[in-house]
This record gives structure tokens, C-alpha cells and sequence, in this order.
């Protein structure tokens, strides 16, 4: 046999020898136990607080009370003060326009000129009448003499007390020359001005009050069970009974707020919006420590609520179906809970029935849950932004 072909049976001889003696001298393997994973899930346990549930909402600010100002008497304006226009600011009592009045002051004189001529027949009447009935007691006079001094003294009093009325009407009307504010507060609008006649009862400028100023609030009818408010009865007087607004907008560069309180809610739902108006007064005079809420600016409101304790805030996500939260037994096993959602608000759930304090419920996504599955649960911080209301 060749050299050549030798060699290749040698090399192959000798590979099968070795794979003998690695299988004649290998130790058995050792079995490994199967590990089941279970799936991962974040909790949280339950922690029962409470919780004010406050009603949010927006509106315009408008003030109080908001009149026209109408002159009393006719004539040439001679005066304006240089608070009525537009934005001006005026104290109450303080004169805003002047008419001219030497006609009104003539008519108070004939006025008093008539008085004078009243009182003086009046006295004479009086006189008149106490000799008629002294003669009438001697029957020197007859019955007729004495009914008409009788008369004569009726007809005179009459005239002197409609002339006391007439003198009186004639100050009134002269005093209402001067046109002064009915309270502190701006000019919204003026259409007055020197030189011009004014007729009695026509509106040249319109004036609201800066002392207090309301906003009017819409609030949904689900919403009214939040507030310690009466719906359609009287409200009680008393300032600590009414619940409190606060006001925040972005105001002067900026955000600023203003605290007041709900004093009436309007008596009827709008047929639009389906939604129920309250209104909310807030101070705004010099007694108020904050910057005047000015007449026209959107706010933002947030009205205090009833407070209500033993109530679970949890992340709304928690939520996996509606009223119904996974709750993480003992055990470590999933298990379905049907719970009384109270509110959603914000990212926050508002638990008030079905869940215990200490309880893990779980806040992870899962797609096929089995009531009674294992899971491996992993804690979670959460921190409720509902707890302040």
C-alpha cells in the first residue's frame, strides 16, 4: 500500500479513537429546574384622605351696580367736572356737571313770594273766622256768614300748604342743577359736554361702582352636589356660610388673584348651554389689600366645595374600565374590583367606595387580565394632584 494513502487512514483512525474516549468518559448532564416569570406590574397602595371637592369655572368681571346718568331738570350745561370721561374716577357726592340756574333760582323766589302771600291770606281767613264765630255765639251774624269764613279759611289753608310744596319743589329742582355721583366709582361712557342743552330724563353717561364687582359663573347641574350652596332658596346673610371663590387671570404682567363669595345663584337653567349660573361678589374698594379686579377682565375661578373624608385619590390611569380598579392580593394575584367613582379630576380618580386603606391597586396597562393571575408587582410613587380639592 502507497505512502499517500496510508496517511489519510491513519488520520481518520485516530479522529474516531478520540470520539470514543470523550463519549466512553463524559459525565451525565445535571437537569435544570423550569423558572416561570410572571408578569411585571406597577402599584401603589391605597391611602384614604380628604379631599374638598372645589368646582372650576370662568367668567367676566362686571360691577355691581352700573347706572345712566340722567339730569333731573332741563338746561345749558355750564360745567364738567374733569372725572366724567371716559375712565374717570369720581368719589361719591362729588358734582360731575352743572346746569345753568338763574331760571330755577327765579322760580324758588316766586316760589317763597307766593308763600308769603298764602301764609298772610291764610292769617287773615283765620282771623276772619274767630269773629264770625263770636258774633255767630251773640246771633249777630247768620249760619251763611259763618260757613263761608268757614270756607274762606279752608281755601286758604289749602293754599298755604300747596305753596309750602311749590317752594319746596323749586329748592329741589335748583339743587338738581348740580349733578352729583351717586357713589364712588368710573365713568364708562360720558356724552356730555359744555354748552350743551340737557333735557330732563335723557341718559348722557353711563357710571358703575368700584366697591364690589360680580362675576358670573356657569357651572354644570352635576356640578351644584359639590357646592354647599342652596339651589333655589334664600341664601343665608351670614359671609361665613357662603362658600369662597378664588379668582386668578394674568393681569399687570402678572398672575394675580382675588378672593371673594358665591351670594346668589341665578334661578333657572340656560336653555342653551344647559347650565346653571352662580354669582360670586368679590370686595374692591379701598378696604380690599389686593390690586382692584378691574371691570371686563376673563378669570379664571375655582369655587371651594364640600370636604368629604375617607376618599382614595389614584391615578386616573388606574382606572381600567369604568368603575372598576386591579387590586394586588396577598398572594400576588390580580384581582377585579368594582369601585363608586366619585369625581375624575385632572390626572386623578376620586375613589368613595370599594377600596380599603393599605390595599395595592395596580396602575399598569394590561391586555388580557384574568382574574387570579399572578403577577410581580413593582412599587410606584405617585403623588396625587387632587388632594388640595
Amino acid at each position: 500500500m502507497s505512502r499517500k494513502l496510508l496517511l489519510p487512514i491513519a488520520v481518520l483512525a485516530i479522529a474516531m479513537l478520540g470520539a470514543v474516549l470523550l463519549v466512553a468518559t463524559q459525565s451525565p448532564l445535571a437537569g435544570r429546574p423550569n423558572e416561570r416569570s410572571f408578569r411585571a406590574v406597577r402599584v401603589m397602595p391605597v391611602e384614604m384622605i380628604p379631599v374638598r371637592l372645589d368646582v372650576f369655572s370662568q367668567g367676566t368681571v362686571s360691577p355691581r351696580t352700573e347706572s345712566e346718568l340722567i339730569p333731573e331738570v332741563s338746561g345749558r350745561v355750564i360745567w364738567t367736572s374733569p372725572a366724567l370721561v371716559s375712565g374717570g374716577y369720581f368719589e361719591q357726592g362729588a358734582a360731575l356737571l352743572r346746569i345753568s340756574s338763574e331760571d330755577y333760582a327765579a322760580a324758588r323766589e316766586r316760589a317763597r313770594a307766593a308763600l308769603a302771600r298764602a301764609r298772610s291770606e291764610d292769617e287773615h281767613a283765620r282771623q276772619v273766622l274767630a269773629r264770625r264765630r263770636g258774633l255767630s255765639e251773640r246771633a249777630v251774624v247768620s249760619e251763611a256768614a259763618l260757613d263761608d269764613a268757614l270756607r274762606a279759611a279752608r281755601v286758604a289753608s289749602a293754599n298755604l300748604r300747596e305753596a309750602r310744596v311749590v317752594l319746596e319743589q323749586a329748592g329741589r329742582d335748583l339743587a338738581r342743577t348740580e349733578v352729583r355721583a351717586p357713589f364712588t366709582g368710573r365713568v364708562r361712557e360720558e356724552r356730555v359736554d359744555v354748552g350743551q342743552f340737557l333735557n330732563r330724563g335723557q341718559a348722557y353717561a353711563t357710571l358703575y361702582a368700584t366697591d364690589l364687582v360680580e362675576v358670573r359663573l356657569p357651572i354644570a347641574d352635576a356640578q351644584l352636589a359639590y357646592l354647599e350652596l342652596p339651589l333655589w332658596e334664600a341664601i343665608p346673610t351670614a359671609e361665613f356660610e357662603l362658600p369662597e371663590v378664588t379668582l386668578s387671570a394674568r393681569f399687570a404682567g402678572r398672575e394675580r388673584e382675588w378672593r371673594g363669595r358665591l351670594v346668589r345663584t341665578e334661578g333657572e337653567i340656560d336653555a342653551r348651554s344647559r347650565l346653571v349660573h352662580v354669582v360670586a361678589r368679590i370686595a374692591n374698594g379701598p378696604a380690599s389689600e389686593a390690586l382692584p379686579l378691574p371691570v371686563g377682565l376673563f378669570v379664571q375661578a375655582r369655587i371651594a366645595g364640600r370636604e368629604i373624608d375617607g376618599v382614595a385619590v389614584i391615578p386616573r390611569q388606574a382606572l381600567q374600565a369604568p368603575g372598576r380598579v386591579f387590586v394586588v392580593d396577598g398572594e400576588d394575584r390580580l384581582r377585579f374590583r368594582d369601585v363608586e367613582v366619585l369625581r375624575i379630576q385632572g390626572d386623578d380618580a376620586l375613589i368613595a367606595r370599594g377600596l380599603d386603606p393599605g390595599e395595592r391597586i395596580c396602575i399598569s396597562p394590561i391586555q388580557t387580565p384574568v382574574d387570579g393571575m399572578r403577577v410581580q408587582p413593582v412599587a410606584a410613587g405617585f403623588e396625587s394632584r387632587g388632594r388640595a380639592g
